[in-house]
């Protein structure tokens, strides 16, 4: 036997030795070896064929144009300090504007040139007004400025949905927009529907109050609240009852440090009290932030908010520069876990809410495999019968490359750790009609040689040369619109488009290579003169 067949038949060996190898995790889940297991996955299924959630949000949007709002009053507010602009406030009005209120014309002056020059383009100006003597300026964000904001806090909302899946250990998800402020996920497989849901839909909007200590907190609960301070409820659970408890606490409205100056966050034990907390270290800009506020605040009480509950309120007793502090609330493990992967993934920069919550059972998914897989034996079994029927022994050869190629593909898509859906098995039962296809066109070639009077090694040879440049086209194309399918395509749309694109490399492979090799081997071993087709 020459060295070219030992050589193109090794091929093929390796490639199938290493297909059954990826497949066995999955066709034999608890009799494979733990190193087996380790070096290859079993092959992943889509939310439509092993069950999991379906779930629509939506964005507050609103919300972001407002919190954007209140970022730039702060930031206004402290840059007229060190300009030494002389004002008395700077607040917001509405949720896309803010008032600069002055004692006189001169100061206006000068909050109009800063307010040119100090990089506020998105802001334009719009009425003067005057009351009890103060002259207040009013800008409001232009509506590009506006529609930007929002956009960007639903591709912010995005990200970061994506960064706490990833956190929660779910593989083969589906994260995509839907609308100016919708976003569709898709999470195969949950195990746990309810701590997907709160994971994903917390805003944690963490925040640092300080606490309004002149304001008694007994008389805001029965709604005697000073202007610019607000109520919230510090939450502690006992230990061992587990009996929650909630004490009021006014802070000021203003926050002075948000959660986007977070750069981590783990899970710690207290060893004095044997309970987790939550550490959180800040960025350079939050360490510096944090470092000013605690050296300006000696003595003061502040509140660490996250989605307007107090999880404490600490008395800062010396200057912290270390940029790191920690969030205590009673907390059991499960929870402080759950706050640091979202404290760790970014808060989100607007509340988000389940619009659709459905859950796709395993029994559905069970009877979508069961006709999906019965679906594919019966095409492969006519195709089998039409082509050993029609072409004889070659009509085998074909089956053969059948088979292989349908190893082949889903060795591929295990290797890969792409997810098989129910239109992905459509992708494959197309393939398989296309790898026949390929074989057609071979077997006609070869008929036409051999009508000719060659010999069966020349119209095999002629055979498969004249139809590699028509098999190579029409595949190249097929390959082509999928991989456009797959960039563009979401959901069901690129699951067909993963199979078709995998199935059309395993079937050129195996109609041109492995039917070549079989053909080439039976002929040079057993000396055919006459080929069966």
């Amino acid at each position: 036997m020459s060295k070219s067949i030992k050589l193109r038949g090794g091929v093929v060996l390796f490639c199938l030795a290493l297909s059954l190898l990826a497949l066995a995790p999955t066709l034999f889940p608890n009799s494979s070896p733990g190193w087996l297991k380790k070096s290859f996955d079993p092959l992943h299924l889509g939310l439509d064929l092993q069950g999991g959630m379906h779930l629509v949000l939506g964005v507050d949007v609103e919300k972001a144009v407002e919190s954007r709002t209140d970022g730039i009053v702060d930031q206004v507010e402290t840059e007229l300090r060190e300009k030494d602009v002389i004002f008395k406030r700077v607040s917001r009005v509405g949720n896309d504007r803010l008032v600069i209120v002055v004692y006189d014309e001169q100061a206006g002056n000068q909050v109009d040139a800063f307010m040119e020059e100090g990089g506020y383009r998105n802001l334009e100006p719009l009425t003067l007004e005057t009351e009890g003597g103060y002259i207040q300026k009013y800008y409001r964000f232009t509506s590009a400025a506006v529609a930007s904001i929002k956009d960007n806090a639903v591709k912010q909302a995005l990200e970061t949905l994506r960064n706490r899946i990833d956190q929660f250990g779910v593989s083969e998800t589906v994260l995509q927009r839907q609308g100016s402020d919708r976003i569709l996920v898709q999470l195969p497989g949950v195990k746990d529907p309810k701590r997907a849901v709160a994971l994903l839909g917390k805003t944690a909007l963490l925040e640092f109050k300080l606490v309004a200590e002149n304001v008694d907190a007994q008389a805001a609960v029965k709604g005697v609240l000073p202007p610019g301070t607000r109520l919230l409820y510090e939450r502690h659970v006992d230990s061992r009852s587990g009996a929650v408890t909630q004490t009021p606490v006014v802070v000021y409205d203003k926050t002075v440090l948000t959660g986007d100056l977070v750069s981590d966050a783990q899970v710690r034990i207290d060893p004095r009290f044997n309970e987790p907390y939550v550490s959180i270290d800040f960025n350079a800009a939050g360490a510096k932030r944090f470092d000013q506020i605690t050296a300006s605040n000696i003595g003061k009480r502040m509140a660490i908010v996250l989605d307007d509950t107090v999880y404490s309120a600490p008395v800062i007793r010396e200057r912290i520069s270390g940029g790191s502090a920690q969030i205590s609330g009673s907390f059991d493990e499960q929870e402080a876990t759950d706050l640091a992967i979202v404290l760790r993934a970014g808060s989100l920069p607007a509340p988000v809410t389940i619009l659709e919550n459905r859950t796709v059972g395993p029994s559905l998914g069970l009877d979508s495999i069961h006709r999906g897989v019965w679906s594919v034996i019966i095409g492969s079994l006519a195709v089998v019968l039409a082509m050993g029927i029609y072409y004889n022994l070659a009509g085998l050869v074909a089956n053969l490359a059948l088979i292989l190629n349908l190893v082949f593909i889903m060795a591929l898509l295990s290797l890969f750790k792409a997810s098989l859906t129910l239109p992905g098995i459509g992708g494959i039962v197309l393939t398989l009609g296309m790898a026949v296809d390929a074989n057609v066109l071979i077997y006609e070639r070869i008929r036409e040689e051999l009508r000719l009077g060659k010999s069966a090694r020349n119209a095999l040879d002629a055979g498969y040369s004249k139809a590699f440049l028509t098999i190579m086209d029409a595949n190249i194309t097929t390959l082509i619109a999928a991989l456009v399918l797959f960039q563009f395509g979401t959901g069901p749309v690129k699951g067909f488009a993963v199979t078709l694109s995998i199935g059309i490399v395993a079937s050129l492979f195996t109609a041109i290579f492995v039917s070549r090799v079989i053909f080439d081997f039976f002929l040079e071993r057993y000396q055919v003169k006459r080929l069966s087709i």
